[in-house]
Parts: C-alpha cells; structure tokens; sequence
C-alpha cells in the first residue's frame, strides 16, 4: 500500500522533528547546574548562539561603525525575546515545539534570558558566584593518604609494588577485595606468598587502625592494642561471638564464655569504640552543596508561590552579525546553509530552555498547591501523591512530569528536598483517609522510641499499637518499614 504525497510528508516533517522533541526533554530533565554545562558546550560548539556579558540595560549606546567592522544592514535587527504563556495549558507539553514553523524570518533575533523577580535582594543576585566560591575542595583520599604513609616504609621494590597495588584495591569502607590469594593472581606479576603476606602486614599498620582487613572480625582485631580495655575479653567476642553480640543474645554468650552479663556489657561498650568501616572518613560528604532547581516563597496573602532559581543560566541570544551576513546576502550558498542551520539550532535550544522554564514552574507549583499542609505543618501532613495526579492538572504526560523533578531540588520554609520527596504512595485508615507511607514510618519510630526497652515490641505488638492510632496495616508492611528505617529487631532492642 502505498503512501499519498501528504501522508509521506507529515511522516518526513515527524520523523525531522523527532530530534528536537528528545532534545527538548533532554533539556527539561537538566537540573540547573547541569543545564548550565550544557549551555556552555552550547556556546562552544555553535557560533550562532551569544551569551552577553553585559545586560542589555546597562550597556553602552552603540557608536560609530569602525572601518574594520562588519558592514550592518540598514534595517536594524528587531530583537525577540521567546515568552511562554505560563497560563498555556496544552495537552501535550511540547505539542508547540513540534508546531513551530519550519520557516524561519532572518530578521529575528531570538533571546533567552533568565527573569528577575522585582522583590529580589541584591544580594540574591550574588547567590551564583557565592555557591561556587564556597565549594569544598576534593578531599584526601583513602589510597593517598595510605601511599603516603607506605613510602616511610623500607623494603624492597617487589613488596613496595605489591603493597601499592592492594592500596588501591581497597574499598569505600578501607577493606581488600578478595582474598590475598585472589590479589596474586590479579597482580600479572610474579611475587611470592612470603611478599605479599609482607605487604599486607605493612598496610595494616598504617593510619586508620583496621585498614587492610579482610573481614569485620580482621577489621576490629587490628584496632586492638595492648592497652585496649578488657583487650583480652574483646578479643574473644570479636574471635567467636560476633554474631551473637549482634543478635543481642548476652545469655548464651554469657554460658559459652563464662563470663558475667556486667563484663559482656562492658565489653560491648568498648567493642563500640571501634571503627567497622575505617575507610569512610575519607569519602567525601554526599551532595556538600544542592543546588535548588526552585525556591517556594510566601506572597503577601500567604500563599505558597514557586519561582525557578534561574540566575544561574546566561541569557543567550542569537548573535545579529550571522543574521546581517544572510540579510545582506554576500555570503556563498554553502556558508548560508551552514549559517541557516546553526541558528535553527540555536532558535530550537533557545526554545527548549523556555518550554523547560515554563514546565519546570508549573509542574513545582501544582505540587507545592497538593503539599500545602506538609510546609504549613510538617512532615507529618504529607499527604499521598502520585505524578499521575500533577499531570492532569499541568495537562501534561505522566512521563513529563517524571522527567521534570528528576534530579530536581526545592528549597522551601522547612528546608531543601529532593522534588521526588513530595511524591509516594499511602494507605487507607479504619476511617477511610488516605495516609501517606511517611507518616506511617514517623508513628512506627514514634512507638519504638516510647517502647519499654525492657520488654520491646515485637512486629505482631506494632501492628497492633499502629492499629489504635487507626493505622490498620499487615504485619509484612511493619516488618519492611521498620527494617528501611534500621529498627533492629525487639529481640536486639531488648536491655538486658
């Protein structure tokens, strides 16, 4: 069956337009910093595109033409700022995209610029440059601060490598991977057992105590030194009774050793002191400096209003001299065609940047609009949310609405969150009102803090007391709650 000219011409028109459709959701997925490199290699890669670094208000009347300028045409250039209806809402969000005309006028001059609230400080316009000169420089890590140790050691070369070699097949947590066997064989080189048993006890030697080890009981054996309090009982524990210490079963540890429930106690409390994970000090703090995508303000009557955080993105324009070179005509028809399809691009990135703003703020403030009570009251007013729910009132696809808070950061009046955060599923009280699953997890905490730790609850007992605060839920869902909240088990909460 074959196709009519219109029906061939709508898929090829589809099938041109696909690549700026993914381009634009690319740009909506960006977080701000993110989008902030991509504009940047942007800049760098199309010459039609400018980011002036001067303001339009505050510069320079333009004067004279200099002799070695390019000649200007006599019809100045119109600049066009690209403006999204913020009140627009389509069914799909970049339906418009797709319908943007395909010719294109050269007297445009497409700009995008950040907007600046007329309520905002002075000193809300230096945020940008005081986040980047407050960043922390990138720690010492774990394996440099081992090799530097390692070279006030003397030995021979073999051993030097070797040990070098393990240095850097330590994990996060300071630990070797494998076995010392498994090291040899992954060394590609000739070293005797004799060696790398050598280069192994040089390592754990040096500073974090318990680096080196090949196991927990390794790792908290290597800490221990003849000064260490209760060194011989701790050894003990850490030799043969780790996992009951573990499990809290003080009894049967106290009929296997011998030792009185007052010692074990205390050398639980010294066994405390030690560090299971000896390489983490050095992993450098998650997410030191967020960066908010969206800050969520109150306006005069008490509302809760959103504005994007877009000082960190240069207005970026189209640069005229391109446009003049096409207006004037001098230009060979190669170097049009190539001039042509830069500022389309151009016109297209531009574009995708607006439709980012224009999404990112409405699909934040239909949210905010659900949360209310959450800024108002706190965390436990969070009420159950699902995207599906923001995007029928955006008017947009679920999909959309994904790829508009991933990665996304909100700093409100109770602090900074992840946008994910106000999104999650809930359960059905005894009075038929939905409850979000984060409640549920602040009243089980609740419960587990008040319990009598002499005689802890156990899952069937939180049910049941969840159950008197109208919170009717299976025992399975109890159970994975309050392991997702690192609640051990009553049999280990129990003092004894």
């Amino acid at each position: 069956m074959q196709l009519g000219f219109s029906q061939q011409m709508k898929m090829s028109q589809q099938m041109k337009l696909a690549p700026r459709m993914i381009q634009s959701m690319e740009i909506l997925q960006l977080p701000v910093m993110a989008l902030q490199e991509r504009i940047a290699t942007e800049l760098i890669e199309n010459p039609m595109l400018e980011a002036p670094e001067v303001e339009p208000e505050f510069a320079e009347a333009p004067g004279p033409a200099s002799e070695h300028e390019s000649p200007v045409s006599e019809k100045p250039v119109e600049q066009k700022e690209l403006v999204v209806d913020s009140e627009h809402n389509n069914q799909d969000d970049f339906e418009r995209l797709l319908n943007m005309p395909e010719d294109w006028q050269q007297e445009d001059d497409y700009t995008y610029s950040p907007r600046i609230s007329s309520n905002r400080s002075e000193e809300d316009g230096e945020r940008a440059h005081d986040a980047i000169s407050n960043l922390v420089s990138r720690p010492q890590s774990l394996q440099d601060h081992l090799l530097e140790q390692f070279r006030f050691f003397t030995c021979s070369p073999e051993i030097r490598e070797f040990a070098e070699f393990l240095i850097q097949n330590l994990d996060g947590n300071g630990r070797l991977n494998g076995t010392l066997e498994k090291m040899v064989e992954d060394f590609g080189k000739p070293v005797s057992a004799n060696d790398a048993q050598t280069a192994l006890t040089l390592i754990q030697q040096l500073d974090p105590p318990g680096v080196g080890a090949r196991d927990l009981k390794e790792c908290f054996l290597l800490q221990i030194r003849p000064n260490t309090p209760m060194r011989d009982v701790l050894i003990t524990l850490i030799t043969s009774h780790l996992e009951d210490l573990a499990e809290n079963r003080l009894p049967v540890i106290e009929r296997k050793t011998g030792y009185s429930l007052e010692v074990i106690k205390d050398a639980r409390e010294e066994l405390q002191h030690l560090n299971p994970w000896p390489g983490r000090d050095f992993e450098p703090a998650s997410a030191p400096n967020v960066i908010p995508d969206i800050v969520v303000e109150q306006d005069q009557n008490g509302k809760y209003v959103v504005r994007l955080e877009d000082e960190y993105t240069p207005r970026l324009n189209i640069s005229r001299k391109y446009q003049q070179i096409l207006a004037n005509g001098d230009a060979d028809p190669k170097t049009k065609e190539y001039i042509k399809r830069k500022i389309e691009s151009a016109k297209w990135l531009i574009e995708s940047i607006e439709q980012r703003y224009n999404t990112l703020k409405r699909v934040a403030q239909a949210i905010v609009d659900f949360q209310t009570a959450f800024l108002d009251k706190g965390p436990e007013y969070i009420v159950p949310l699902k995207m599906q729910q923001i995007a029928d009132v955006v008017g947009v696809h679920v999909t959309t609405v994904s790829r508009a808070v991933d990665d996304k950061y909100v700093q409100t009046p109770r602090g900074i969150f992840a946008l994910k955060r106000f999104f999650g599923g809930g359960t059905t009280t005894q009075d038929g009102d939905e409850v979000a699953w984060d409640i549920i997890r602040i009243k089980l905490k609740e419960i587990v803090d008040n319990e009598d730790k002499n005689d802890p609850l156990s899952d069937d007992a939180l049910v049941a007391e969840l159950a008197k605060q109208g919170y009717t839920l299976a025992r399975r869902t109890i159970t994975k709650y309050r392991k997702a909240l690192d609640i051990p088990s009553s049999r280990q909460r129990r003092a004894y």
